[in-house]
C-alpha cells in the first residue's frame, strides 16, 4: 500500500508557533506515521532517511508531538481531534491496565461493563453534573434513520447510568458495600485538544462504589487516591503531589475531589488521577435507598474514581528528553533490546546463537526482551532507534563478546559512554541478576531526578506579587489560602494558573492567607495546567 499523505499532528490537534531550526536528528525508519512529504520545524526531512525530534527546551510541544510520531505511539483519527493508539502506545496502556486490575481486585472491586449510550434524561436529573459536562456532549438524535424519541448521550462519565442499574440491585445493608470497575471509553468534545493528554474519545478506567455511611465512602475515595499515587510512585517513576480539589475545581456532582497531581517536563500541572467522595448527590437524584439494620430507608453514599490514557501523555512528559522517549522499566513494553552486530558472514552464526542464548535466558527470567537481528540497518541507527523507543536497557553482542562470553550493556537513562558498561558475563545466573539490577537502577532514577526537577520547581510564597511572580517565572506555587472562590478565579484570570490541589502534607504552624491575610488552615498549589 501506497504511503498516505497526512498533516502533522499539530495541524490535527493544537496549533504550534514556528520552532528555530533543528538541532538533533534521529536516523530512523521509514515508517513515519504522520506525513511522507512536509516541512518539519524549518527543515525539509528527507523521508527515506531520517526522521526528526526537536529538541525539548526549543518547542516543548513540538517535541512531544514529534516523539509520538517517531515512537509509534498514535496516530491521528479521521475525526478531527481523535487519535488512533498504535501497538506500542497502546501495550504501555496495557501495562497500566495489568497493575490496576490486581490492585482494584485486591480491595474488593469487580469488573463490569455498562452501556456507551445514556438517556439525556439521566444526565439532567443532577443539575451540577449536568451543568458542568454539558459543554462537552456529544449526542446522537438519529437511529436506524428515524429520529430518537429521547436524545442519547455519548458516555462522558457514568455516574448516572450507574445510579440507575445501582438503584435497580440496591434493596438493603445487606448488598452494600456494593463496588466495581469498567474499563472503557469516553466521549468529551474538547475544543482544543493534544494526543493522549486531551482527545475527544480517550480510555480509561471508571471505578463506581455504594456504601451505608458517609465515613465508608470517604474512606474508599481515600484509599483509590493512595492507589493511583502509589502506582504513580513505584511504577510510572513519577512524584505526584497528592491532595484535595477546591472547591471550584471539585468534579460536577461530588461532594470533594481528591487529585493526584504530576509536573511535566515544561512545569505544567497534569491532573494525572482523581477520586471523588459523591456524597449522596446522585443517590438522591435517582432515589438509590436501602433499607438498613433498623429497617429505615437511607440513601446510599458513594464514590467515583479514574485514571486514563493521559497517563501515557504524563510519562512522555516527565521523562522524555531529546532522544525521544524514556520509559519507566516496570512500565515498558520492552525492557531489554539485544543488538546483534557482525561484519563478515563467518561472524554471523556464532553472533546470532549467543544473542538467541542471551534472550532465552533473560525471558525465562521474566524479563520482556527482543533481538533485533535485522541486516537492513546499522547497529548504530538501530542504537538511536531503540534510544527513541524509550527502550531502558541495550545489550550489544559482537565476536569478541562472543569469543570472551561477555555482553556490552547500556542504560537508556545515562547517554554516551557514560552508561555503557563492557564485560557483562553470559552466564545465566550472572546476566539475569545484573540486568535485573540496572533496571531497577532505571527505575529509581527516574523517579529521584524527577522529584528533584519538582522540587526545584516549586517556590513557596505568602503574598498574590509572589504568587504571580512564581508562575510568571512557570513555576509552582505554593502558599497559604483561605480566600473564596471568586478569589481564586481571580488569580485564574489574571495569570493563568488555578488551583491543583491542597496537598495532604501540609506544613505545621499559624499561616496568613496570600491573598486577604486571613488566617489560613492550609497551603495550596497554584500552576498552570494542561
Amino acid at each position: 500500500m501506497g504511503a498516505l499523505r497526512l498533516p502533522a499532528l499539530t495541524s490535527f490537534f493544537t496549533v504550534r508557533s514556528p520552532a528555530p531550526a533543528i538541532k538533533q536528528r534521529l536516523r530512523l525508519p521509514l515508517r513515519r506515521p504522520f506525513s511522507t512529504a512536509e516541512k518539519v520545524v524549518g527543515a525539509v526531512v528527507d523521508k527515506e532517511k531520517e526522521r526528526v525530534i526537536t529538541p525539548r527546551s526549543e518547542d516543548f510541544n513540538a517535541w512531544y508531538l514529534d516523539v509520538i510520531a517517531n515512537a509509534e505511539l498514535a496516530d491521528y483519527g479521521p475525526v478531527r481531534g481523535t487519535m488512533v493508539i498504535r501497538p506500542y502506545g497502546y501495550a504501555i496502556w496495557e501495562a497500566i491496565q495489568e497493575y490496576m486490575n490486581v490492585k482494584f481486585k485486591e480491595t474488593g472491586h469487580s469488573n463490569m461493563y455498562f452501556p456507551q449510550f445514556i438517556p439525556y434524561s439521566f444526565i439532567e436529573k443532577e443539575a451540577s453534573h449536568v451543568e458542568g459536562f454539558s459543554p462537552e456532549l456529544a449526542l446522537v438524535t438519529v437511529g436506524g434513520g428515524k429520529e430518537l424519541e429521547e436524545k442519547l448521550v455519548v458516555r462522558p462519565t457514568s455516574e448516572t447510568i450507574v445510579n440507575h442499574m445501582f438503584t435497580q440491585w440496591i434493596h438493603s445493608y445487606r448488598d452494600l458495600p456494593l463496588m466495581i470497575n469498567q474499563w472503557a471509553n469516553v466521549t468529551r468534545w474538547e475544543m482544543r485538544t493534544k494526543p493522549f493528554i486531551r482527545t475527544l474519545e480517550f480510555l480509561w478506567q471508571e471505578g463506581h462504589t455504594a456504601h451505608a455511611t458517609a465515613e465508608e465512602a470517604e474512606e474508599e475515595a481515600m484509599q483509590m487516591i493512595d492507589v493511583y499515587t502509589k502506582f504513580a510512585y513505584e511504577q510510572a517513576a513519577i512524584p505526584v503531589i497528592a491532595g484535595r480539589k477546591s472547591r471550584v475545581e471539585t468534579f460536577a456532582g461530588a461532594s470533594t475531589t481528591y487529585t493526584i497531581e504530576a509536573m511535566m517536563g515544561d512545569r505544567k500541572a497534569l491532573q494525572a488521577g482523581t477520586s471523588h467522595n459523591l456524597g449522596q448527590n446522585f443517590s438522591r437524584a435517582f432515589g438509590t435507598q436501602f433499607t438498613d439494620e433498623n429497617g429505615q430507608r437511607q440513601h446510599v453514599w458513594q464514590t467515583s474514581w479514574a485514571i486514563s490514557t493521559r497517563f501515557v501523555g504524563g510519562i512522555i512528559m516527565t521523562h522524555g528528553d531529546d532522544a525521544g522517549l524514556l520509559l519507566p522499566p516496570r512500565l515498558a513494553p520492552l525492557q531489554v533490546v539485544i543488538v546483534p552486530i557482525w561484519k563478515k558472514d563467518n561472524e554471523k552464526t556464532g553472533v546470532l546463537t549467543a544473542s538467541s542464548s542471551v534472550k532465552e535466558t533473560l525471558q525465562a527470567a521474566g524479563i520482556k526482551v527482543k533481538i533485533d537481528d535485522t541486516d537492513q540497518r546499522t547497529p548504530g541507527w538501530k542504537f538511536n532507534f531503540y534510544e527513541m523507543k524509550g527502550v531502558p536497557l541495550r545489550i550489544e553482542i559482537g565476536p569478541r563478546d562472543v569469543s570472551s562470553g561477555t555482553v556490552v550493556i547500556s542504560r537508556r537513562d545515562v547517554p554516551g559512554k557514560q552508561g555503557k558498561v563492557f564485560g557483562i558475563s553470559m552466564e545465566p545466573s550472572a546476566l539475569v541478576a545484573y540486568v535485573k539490577d540496572k533496571l531497577n537502577e532505571v527505575q529509581s532514577s527516574l523517579l529521584e531526578r524527577a522529584t528533584t526537577f519538582r522540587d526545584s520547581n516549586i517556590v513557596d510564597v505568602y503574598s498574590y506579587n509572589e504568587l504571580k511572580e512564581a508562575i510568571a517565572q512557570g513555576k509552582w506555587a505554593r502558599g497559604p489560602w483561605s480566600a473564596g472562590d471568586e478569589e481564586e478565579l481571580k488569580v485564574k484570570e489574571e495569570t493563568g494558573a488555578t488551583i491543583r490541589c491542597f496537598p495532604f502534607e501540609q506544613p505545621e504552624g499559624p499561616k496568613k492567607c496570600l491573598m486577604t491575610g486571613n488566617s489560613a488552615d492550609e497551603v495550596a498549589i497554584f500552576a498552570k495546567s494542561y
